[in-house]
């Protein structure tokens, strides 16, 4: 089941803004959810696995793609701790999930998240949100992708980061990058000598810092932005 899909049949069912004592919350259920540890490059699941859990990053990070027909890869993204994957309409997953350095996942039947979706109205209002991001990430890469310049789109994906940082209460002028630039590229549609390159140039215009390689600090977020938008 999507997020949309979750959080339209918990605001569609009768009490649901009741409290409910005797059903477990979200994180609750999820405090007593095995723990599971990924190994670097391991996946947490492929494309075509059965789609019996999800899993909430506790720590490390995870990059989610798919294989084109032609062998080429797609990344559709990247998840961090606090985020929930293994989301979806169908029985199977519909791409690869695989860990970018070790990673501690939570995992959780569907069965029981469709369930707190229910009874746990802030989980209704976070389904909600998390899917608001997820629409806006889905066009903003569209946009990326058929539109933007490579240097608008590495600027682009560093806002991104810097605005998830800021949401969590962390220091929105470093984000750390723990993907590789060949991921960084796949998501952004570059080959990773582009990349290479785009990450030295806005290093020489004095917009970011690499102190290294998945450590950067963003010197002038204002001028990021602009050069995002394409000014």
């Amino acid at each position: 089941m999507s997020i949309q899909s979750l959080a339209i049949a918990a605001a569609r069912t009768p009490g649901y803004y009741q409290s409910s004592a005797s059903s477990p919350s979200l994180e609750q259920n999820l405090a007593r959810a095995p723990l599971r540890r990924v190994e670097a490059k391991e996946f947490l699941f492929a494309e075509g696995d059965t789609s019996s859990y999800v899993y909430r990053i506790e720590t490390g990070a995870i990059t989610l793609y798919r294989i084109l027909r032609d062998g080429r890869r797609q990344v559709m993204g990247f998840a961090y701790p606090g985020d929930i994957v293994g989301l979806g309409i169908d029985d199977a997953h519909t791409m690869h999930a695989q860990a970018v350095k070790p990673t501690q996942v939570r995992c959780l039947s569907a069965a029981s998240l469709r369930q707190s979706a229910v009874t746990d109205p802030a989980l209704g209002l976070k389904l909600y949100e998390a899917m608001a991001r997820e629409l806006a990430a889905a066009r903003d890469l569209m946009l990326t992708i058929g539109q933007r310049s490579a240097m608008e789109r590495l600027a682009s994906f560093l806002l991104a980061l810097s605005q998830r940082n800021e949401r969590n209460g962390q220091d929105a002028s470093t984000v750390e990058l723990p993907m590789t630039r060949t991921d960084i590229g796949d998501f952004l549609g570059l080959t990773i000598e582009t990349v290479s390159r785009t990450f030295t140039r806005l290093k020489l215009m004095q917009l970011i810092e690499l102190p290294h390689s998945n450590h950067v600090k963003l010197r002038d977020i204002g001028q990021l932005e602009e050069l995002a938008e394409g000014g």
